[in-house]
């Protein structure tokens, strides 16, 4: 299978807001050029602050939005960025060779490239028909994008903050493996996704925090990465269903990718006959018991 590129459409405007009018904050120095521009009008409030970037609820254009502001690759936490880059392209070889090199220069480089990313990741998705959150700008290492939000019009919660029914957690992974499904066949592969990076809105999940996207074609870590996303889903939301515990999706749907027969309409089994995995009663306890550490471990590390 050969690389897709595709090229970004016209920046979207964000759509009017019926969210009540909020008393705004100072403006964060991160975001001073965007409201000196006048592509933010005002900065409500903080939404999010990770090791990657600070999410802020802004109005631009008169609507309700979020910005998300890259912290810089020296006060980030994400520390693999050799595993999720192989196979982007680059601007031109001088990029390259400086990247390659680590100097300063190749280093702002690397932050661009990383940062687009998730830029190009969203549009690319969109376009697949993924539930992602739409892309309205991107300027200055600030990406003002769709803010999601719930019944009420508060910012959506993320996954891991919902208490589920075992029903519930079916259906939010049912249409997990089908949103995996269509980035696939849009050739990229989340790579580090987990109850944290997807939030719940009146429709079902949506997925965020695509800066590590992974080519599918063209990245020789990419089976992993599928395996390791859909095993992180498995073990979340076989917590509250754990029949989940014992399914192989990523296994399953790398096989058919291969085969070049994968598309969003496909018909999966969960199972995957190279499977050795058995559902044994203690061995689904001990998952469930693990799932609840690892997530534990995972929500102090992220804040």
């Amino acid at each position: 299978m050969g690389v897709v590129t595709l090229a970004r459409p016209p920046l979207a405007s964000p759509p009017p807001s019926h969210l009540p009018l909020l008393t705004p904050m100072k403006t964060p120095k991160s975001l001073e050029s965007l409201v000196r521009d006048g592509l933010v009008d005002e900065v409500i409030r903080p939404l999010k602050s990770g090791k990657e970037a600070s999410v802020y609820v802004v109005r631009s254009n008169g609507a309700v939005c979020c910005a998300k502001v890259y912290k810089e690759a020296n006060k980030r936490g994400f520390h693999k960025q050799a595993l999720y880059s192989e196979g982007r392209k680059v601007r031109n070889s001088r990029q390259a060779r400086a990247m390659a090199k680590g100097s300063r220069y190749g280093r702002e480089q690397q932050e661009e490239v990383w940062q687009n990313t998730e830029v190009d990741a969203l549009y690319r998705l969109a376009a697949a028909g993924v539930r992602v959150p739409q892309p309205y700008n991107y300027i200055d290492g600030v990406l003002l994008m769709e803010l999601v939000v719930d019944e009420e019009g508060e910012a959506a919660p993320r996954l891991n903050d919902l208490e589920l029914t075992g029903d519930q957690a079916l259906a939010y992974h049912d249409q997990l493996i089908g949103e995996v499904v269509k980035m696939l066949c849009g050739g990229l592969i989340h790579g580090d996704l987990s109850e944290f990076n997807i939030l719940v809105d009146a429709q079902g999940p949506v997925i965020i925090d695509l800066p590590q996207a992974v080519d599918a074609a063209a990245n020789n870590n990419a089976e992993h990465m599928l395996e390791r996303d859909l095993g992180n889903l498995a073990a979340y939301f076989g917590q509250f269903a754990p029949e989940l515990l014992a399914t192989s999706y990523g296994k399953e749907i790398w096989y058919i990718y291969e085969t070049g027969s994968l598309t969003p309409e496909i018909k999966l089994t969960g199972h995957f006959k190279g499977s050795n995995r058995q559902a044994d009663l203690d061995s689904i306890l001990r998952e469930i018991e693990d799932a609840r550490e690892e997530a534990l471990r995972r929500k102090l590390e992220r804040g």
